[in-house]
This record gives structure tokens, sequence and C-alpha cells, in this order.
């Protein structure tokens, strides 16, 4: 059985991703994941692919457990593996609930991880490893601490585990969108900390973009050109220089 894995699939980029992996892949199944149940049943019946609903919270161990024991039961060959399931917060590191800002760590890059590695031993020469990453991936971001740092991680992660598994013909790409306005910002902002906001993208055309980038088995996915030109520049200045035009950016 052929099958896409897809996490954080109940809304914005997840959901995004379910109708683009179904359009590009020939599947038997695709595994949607998320903790709302009733929104992962809403996409039964819109994809060729059946579409098999389970629901988990990713923040738990035990939902581990349970896609791990699924894995070992029907041993299906994966042909797609998203990690799009996130959250974050944005304010001051010391005015943040410290739970809430561990929640961040174990969603976004704990469960990410633990993810790949249950998914790899079932996925054939040819398949693909798919993480969302972000443009707070590339440099400390002041006020967007522990989330920027969360997806630093997954940048890290993903560029090298690509080359680890290369040899076993697993492509892994990282998408690293700009602003993007999904329900991760009804979570996200909570004051106004942050004010300033240069372009918002559509979760559709960042997944246009990752999808054509998929098909050339590119290591990182970044949409719009004044992003790519944002991301080569922060590589060339010194990080306290880039760091404080953002502050001043947001006011600080």
């Amino acid at each position: 059985m052929k099958i896409a894995v897809i996490t954080g699939a109940s809304s914005g980029m997840g959901r995004e991703f379910v109708g683009a992996i179904d359009k590009e892949f020939e599947l038997d199944e695709i595994w949607v994941i998320a903790r709302r149940e009733e929104r992962l049943a809403e996409l039964k019946g819109t994809c060729r692919a059946e579409v098999r609903p389970i629901a988990l919270d990713l923040m738990e161990r035990s939902s581990y457990d349970v896609y791990k024991a699924m894995l070992e039961e029907e041993k299906p060959e994966i042909q797609v593996l998203v990690n799009a399931a996130g959250c974050g917060l944005f304010g001051a590191f010391m005015d943040m609930d410290m739970d809430q800002q561990l929640d961040i760590i174990e969603l976004n890059d704990k469960a990410l991880m633990a993810f790949c590695h249950m998914s790899v031993p079932y996925m054939p020469a040819g398949s693909h490893i798919i993480n969302l990453a972000s443009n707070s991936s590339w440099q400390p971001v002041p006020y967007i601490n522990v989330y920027g740092a969360s997806k630093a991680f997954v940048m890290s992660f993903s560029r090298s585990l690509g080359v680890e598994l290369k040899s076993r013909g697993i492509h892994v790409m990282a998408v690293a969108p700009g602003w993007i306005k999904t329900e991760f910002f009804d979570h996200a902002v909570h004051d106004n900390t942050i004010k300033y906001y240069d372009r918002f993208y559509t979760a559709e055309q960042v997944i246009v973009q990752a999808m054509k980038d998929l098909r050339k088995k590119k290591a990182v996915s970044i949409l719009g050109f004044p992003v790519r030109m944002q991301v080569r520049a922060i590589k060339f200045l010194p990080v306290s220089l880039v760091m404080k035009i953002w502050c001043k950016q947001q006011g600080k």
C-alpha cells in the first residue's frame, strides 16, 4: 500500500499539502494527522486517494507509539512524509508562559524528528520528506525567540538528514516561507510586540513553489525573490546587525 503521511493536516499549510500531494503522487491512502478529528474528516472524499483521518496530539509522546504501531501493523510504503504540524508565540521571552514555549519545541522539533525516525524504515528509494521550516530559520529572531530557534533546528536537521539519506534514495526538503496568513497567527499573536510584516504570501503560493522545488529535488524551497534576496543578504551580514535591523523594524 502506497501512502503519504501529512501532519498538521487540519489547517493551514498542512491542509494545503494534502491536495497538492494527492495531485502529484499516485497513492492508495493519505494519512492525515492532527488533533481535530472533525477537521480531518472533512478531507474525506476530496482526494483521488483514500484519506485516513488519524486524530493525534503530537505534543504527547504517546502519539508516537500509536503511529509506530500503525506502521508495524500495516507495513505501508511511504512515498511522502510531510511534517507540517507546528506552533509558535510572538512576544518577549520572559512575558510568555514557559510551558507554552516548551510546547513549541515539543511539536516543531521533537515530533518532527520522531516522525522522520519512525517513517524512514518504510520509505523506498525515490520517496520524499518535506519539513516545514521558516524564514526565521536563518538568523536569531528576538521576540520570536523560541519559535525562530525551533525552526533553525528544522532547517539544520533537514539539510543534514538529506545528506545522510541520499544513499538510500530518499530526498529531504525544508520549506522556508516568509509570512503566511493562516490560523497560525490566531495562536501565535497575542499582543502587538510584532508590528511590522513586510509582505504576506498565501499558503497556496508556498505550496505551488514547494511542489516545483520537490520535482527538482531541492534541499530548500523558498518562495519569492525578495525573500531569497533577504536570505542571501543575511549570510553576509553580522548577526548583531541583522537583529538590530529586525528590532528597529518592530520599534524595539
